[in-house]
């Protein structure tokens, strides 16, 4: 079938990967009994919707498939409004069906008034368990507050590590690792958000990768207040022992203001690299995705961050990478897809590894920001992102696409 697909008169010639997933796909339609014939369970669901579940609005959306299959859904339940610092919760629902319906909601890290939030979860390969990473603050200062230095240590950013052994149904208690994982002079600070990367091939497999970013002081002597984006700054955190111990790999510290990487997303390719895709966070540079690459598993980086200009549709938003399993599979992204607007969530494919991007899918025109992918099965993409039609942050959507759809 695959060799069929590619020698057609007037057919597309796709990649191996994608052949196979076509073939699959329509044999499960043609066998009795196979997965298909009892028909694709769903295109999708809404596994948060604001105003529900005693959270004004659910925000930062972050998701993995454990060992079991179980799909994870993290959010942050946000108490009083759509506001970024309060009385905010990181909560989880869990799928065992590829995100069609989803169960209740669990409370993972209790803000109590504070703000506990920017979930990067990861499954540790070697264990099974999943290990989260938040960041929390007082709910009584703001992001602007903090990077001006007017919020005391015990107020300002702090950095939280938790496990599950039970498949997500239970979490330990957050343990504090800000002493590891944060320069003395670092300011703001945030973990991905998003899924954060487990390697599985070369000396570094079995590493936990999480993309990070924070802020510094300006300059001594220097008229700005502090809270300037230029003084942003990407960094790695990685653990060899499943999240006991952390440390910190690259970091960003350029702020110069023209490529200012900040929330940031990796993937493993299939050399081993790590591909490092961030948010611009107002740099003078023209496009707003920033990217970069690491050889020795986030330590460094091969080359400073740069501006990707075949993702200059997308507007200054966080966004998600995944690199598909299969030989020739590619690197997605995805993100909203109009410059100017947080609006029309879309995927991007790369068969370069990252070089260049193609758009490959518009999920809707409605209005969309943050986003996540993962793997579902090996015909399955999943995306939860936030979108809505009167507000950007009405829900949190699960949308199921084909993968044999989205090759570049």
């Amino acid at each position: 079938m695959t060799s069929l697909w590619k020698h057609l008169p007037g057919k597309r010639t796709r990649p191996l990967w994608a052949g196979a997933l076509v073939t699959s796909a329509l044999a499960a339609l043609l066998l009795p009994g196979g997965p298909a014939a009892a028909a694709a369970p769903c295109t999708g669901s809404v596994p948060y919707t604001s105003g529900e579940g005693g959270y004004a609005t659910y925000r930062i959306p972050a998701v993995v498939e454990t060992r079991a299959g179980t799909l994870l859904a993290f959010a942050e339940g946000r108490v009083g409004g759509a506001g970024d610092t309060g009385n905010i919760d990181v909560v989880v629902k869990r799928s065992r069906d590829g995100g069609c319906t989803w169960s209740d909601l669990s409370v993972v890290a209790a803000g109590g008034g504070d703000t506990r939030g920017n979930p990067a979860p990861v499954v540790d390969p070697r264990t099974g368990r999943i290990v989260l990473l938040t960041s929390y603050n007082s709910g009584k200062v703001t992001e602007a507050q903090i990077m001006r230095g007017e919020a005391t240590p015990e107020q300002s950013r702090r950095v939280f590590v938790q496990t599950s052994r039970d498949d997500g149904r239970t979490f330990s208690t957050p343990r504090d690792i800000t002493g590891a994982t944060k320069h003395a002079d670092w300011r703001w600070y945030a973990t991905g958000p998003g899924h954060a990367v487990a390697l599985t091939r070369g000396p570094y497999a079995g590493r936990l990768v999480v993309p990070s970013n924070h802020s510094v002081a300006p300059p001594a002597g220097s008229a700005d207040t502090g809270a300037e984006a230029k003084y942003y700054g990407a960094h790695a955190l990685y653990s060899d022992d499943g999240g006991q111990t952390w440390r910190i790999g690259f970091v960003d510290d350029s702020y110069d203001g023209v490529d200012n990487s900040n929330e940031s997303l990796a993937a493993e390719l299939p050399d081993g690299r790590l591909y490092f895709s961030s948010r611009d966070q107002n740099g003078t540079s023209v496009g707003n995705r920033l990217d970069s690459y690491s050889r020795d598993g986030g330590r460094t980086l091969t080359r400073p961050y740069a501006v990707q200009p075949t993702l200059n549709d997308v507007p200054v938003v966080q966004a998600s990478v995944l690199q598909l399993a299969g030989k020739g599979a590619p690197l997605l992204f995805s993100g909203p897809s109009v410059p100017t607007a947080r609006q029309a969530m879309a995927v991007w494919a790369s068969g370069d590894r990252g070089a260049t991007f193609t758009k490959v899918l518009t999920l809707s025109q409605d209005r969309a920001a943050y986003s996540d992918l993962v793997q579902v099965d090996e015909r399955t993409v999943g995306l939860l992102y936030e979108t809505g039609v009167a507000g950007t942050y009405e829900k949190i959507a699960f949308r199921r696409i084909p993968a044999n759809v989205l090759a570049p």
